[in-house]
């Protein structure tokens, strides 16, 4: 119970996962984004299979860094084409820079440190405490990364229920630049995480 509560707390928190599925909901993009949050379920999935096989240390000392790097260079590409993205009310998914397809859902999520940093207190600490080893690692991941599908979606869906109801394409121009400037600060304070607060990444 606690490990369920504790994923759906995280899960549904505001985050890039998140804020790229609220405004995909706001732009009109409704099914679409099917492949998005399915890619974050994937991307959720592995990251608990690395974590609960491989261990806490190695990811840790080894991997995190580089993932704190690269993470931070796809969320800040990420906000780059969604603040470029052309906007039409008549056709809000037209532009191909806009669009969310599963690589971004699974990508975004694999590539997110914070995402690992997340996952290695259910891995390390209440799996171990639960007895949850061996198969039992894949089933738990499995259903918690279920769950993982439902965050984007839920947010994707408060997107298009405020979207039904704003038609001028200048609110829409702004939900974007905003929403992007929220992805380079989430990037900038990855960035501050592992490079400045905590020195020594990746030599």
């Amino acid at each position: 119970m606690e490990i369920a509560l504790y994923a759906f707390c995280v899960m549904y928190s505001p985050g890039p996962v998140n804020i790229l599925a609220l405004n995909g909901g706001l732009r009109g993009n409704g099914w679409t984004l099917a492949g998005y949050c399915v890619g974050v379920g994937a991307g959720m999935f592995s990251a608990f299979l690395v974590l609960g096989y491989a261990g806490e240390a190695l990811v840790r000392q080894a991997v995190l860094p580089y993932l704190a790097a690269v993470g931070s260079g796809y969320i800040l590409y990420l906000a780059y084409r969604l603040f470029v993205a052309e906007v039409s009310v008549e056709q809000p998914g037209r532009d191909p820079r806009s669009r969310l397809r599963f690589r971004e859902g699974y990508f975004l999520q694999i590539l997110n440190p914070k995402g690992f940093v997340v996952i290695l207190p259910v891995t390390t600490l209440m799996f171990p405490a639960a007895q949850i080893t061996g198969i039992d690692v894949t089933l738990s991941a499995g259903l918690i990364s279920l769950g993982a599908v439902g965050a984007p979606a839920s947010y994707a869906l408060l997107g298009a229920l405020a979207g039904r109801r704003i038609r001028a394409e200048r609110y829409f121009r702004r939900f974007n630049r905003a929403m992007a400037l929220m992805l380079v600060v989430v990037a900038c304070s990855i960035i501050y995480d592992f490079f400045v607060a905590t020195p020594g990444g990746p030599s």
